[in-house]
């Protein structure tokens, strides 16, 4: 087996990473698996512009390759481990380090592209791909991370099935699909995630999105029944009511008595953008919520209390009061994104906006997952080692996120500053700003 000593010139940190692979080997299965995990994981993290398996095994043990190749090959292909085990399992080692800065802030939803080129690859369909913002021949997995304003780190991560895969009896069997795996959308599945999250106990955050999940008023109520609060990117298409204002009480009459909320033709809710675009000039700020490559980060927002209007003429009480959080840089003709958000009427303008632009922390995750270790790498098409793969990506990430928590430089992995690409938007979000 390969010495892991190569991971870093640091013993203590070569020790602190032995230590850690140990209690993640715990929670998958067999014994004979501990090597090949161990070798996976070190050869993410070992240097090499491809992290599939082949050029894994050849850098761990250049003298078996072909040995090495089978061993990691069966660990991530074939094997039966539990992959929220393993995630478990970083999530409890390095949440004691994210802590160590500072109280979990937030808890971020987003999915992840993986381009591919065939059609057999599990889930692959033609779709909206986040990496190249259009649609592409892809998979979307979506995931659920912890964040404060130092470090992040992915805590759930599912492939997204496509209904035309989901019921292929064909594909499915294929491609080694469980059974108890059906159709869900993005954002149920992302429920799914914060359900088992609350139910885990972990330390709440305020749940984060892009408009392609705080667009989705069945997500934002979910999120409310499950107690937590959220700060979501909504399209400037979504109606709300302004501010001291709601849906009309039930009309009166004979008969039996209505309870339905109503609206009428002199009596409907704005659009989020037509309600920026009214507002006078005097009701946005220029806040800075950070210090990026170039300079303080800053942009001009509004904050007003409004009602959701999505359907309300189905409800028998108006939704509740919410924030709307509007960013119109000075240099744009019109708004350019807005949120929701169910946190407390004392919260600051300045608050709202730390929280809505703390999302960027989940793209720094992927890019540095992929770029650095290979997140994107995997070659194989089933469903297992698609999730095995990802959950051991995950697992290496996580030791450098807890490295660079509880260590100074000089005694941990090092890694290059990432910031948003130029003009960079999230989907759903109209035109981008120039301050990601």
């Amino acid at each position: 087996m390969v010495k892991h000593s190569s991971v870093s010139s640091d013993a203590g940190s070569e020790i602190r990473f032995q230590a850690y692979l140990t209690a993640l080997c715990e929670v998958i299965g067999h014994a004979d698996r501990s090597d090949p995990f161990r070798g996976y994981c070190t050869g993410l993290l070992l240097p090499g512009e491809r992290k599939s398996i082949e050029p894994m095994a050849a850098r761990l043990d250049p003298q078996h390759v072909q040995a090495m190749h089978q061993s990691l090959h069966h660990l991530v292909a074939k094997a039966a481990w539990s992959d929220q085990a393993v995630l478990d399992v970083v999530r409890q080692r390095a949440l004691p380090a994210l802590q160590h800065l500072a109280p979990i802030q937030a808890w971020i939803l987003d999915d992840t592209g993986f381009a591919k080129q065939g059609r057999h690859s599990v889930g692959v369909a033609r779709q909206y791909c986040p990496p190249v913002g259009k649609q592409d021949n892809c998979q979307v997995a979506v995931s659920l991370s912890l964040a404060n304003e130092h470090a992040s780190l992915p805590v759930a991560f599912r492939l997204y099935l496509p209904e035309d895969w989901a019921c292929d009896p064909e594909r499915r069997r294929k491609a080694g699909i469980p059974p108890e795996i059906s159709f869900r959308t993005k954002p149920q599945i992302a429920l799914e995630q914060l359900t088992q999250a609350v139910a885990d106990a972990v330390p709440c955050g305020v749940v984060l999105a892009d408009p392609a999940y705080g667009n989705d008023t069945d997500l934002r109520d979910g999120i409310t029944a499950l107690n937590l609060l959220y700060c979501v990117g909504i399209q400037g298409s979504t109606t709300v009511w302004p501010p001291g204002t709601g849906p009309l009480p039930p009309k009166p009459g004979k008969g039996r008595r209505a309870t339905r909320r109503r609206r009428d033709d002199d009596h409907q809710p704005l659009t989020a953008k037509a309600l920026a675009l009214g507002l006078p000039d005097e009701a946005y700020r220029i806040v800075s919520w950070r210090e990026g490559s170039r300079g303080e980060l800053t942009s001009r927002f509004a904050a007003l209390r409004v009602r959701p209007a999505h359907r309300d003429y189905t409800r028998d009480d108006p939704r509740a009061e919410e924030w709307l959080l509007i960013e119109w840089p000075d240099t744009e003709e019109a708004p350019t994104k807005y949120w929701l958000s169910t946190l407390a009427e004392a919260t600051t303008l300045a608050d709202l906006v730390g929280l809505a632009k703390l999302r960027w922390r989940i793209e720094r995750d992927y890019r540095e997952l992929k770029q650095e270790i290979g997140l994107d790498h995997f070659e194989g098409r089933g469903w297992r080692g698609f999730h095995h793969h990802a959950s051991l990506c995950i697992a290496a990430y996580g030791f450098l996120v807890t490295e660079r928590c509880l260590f100074p430089p000089e005694q941990r992995f090092q890694a290059t500053p990432l910031e948003p690409p130029p003009n960079w938007t999230p989907r759903g979000a109209g035109r981008a700003s120039r301050a990601a």
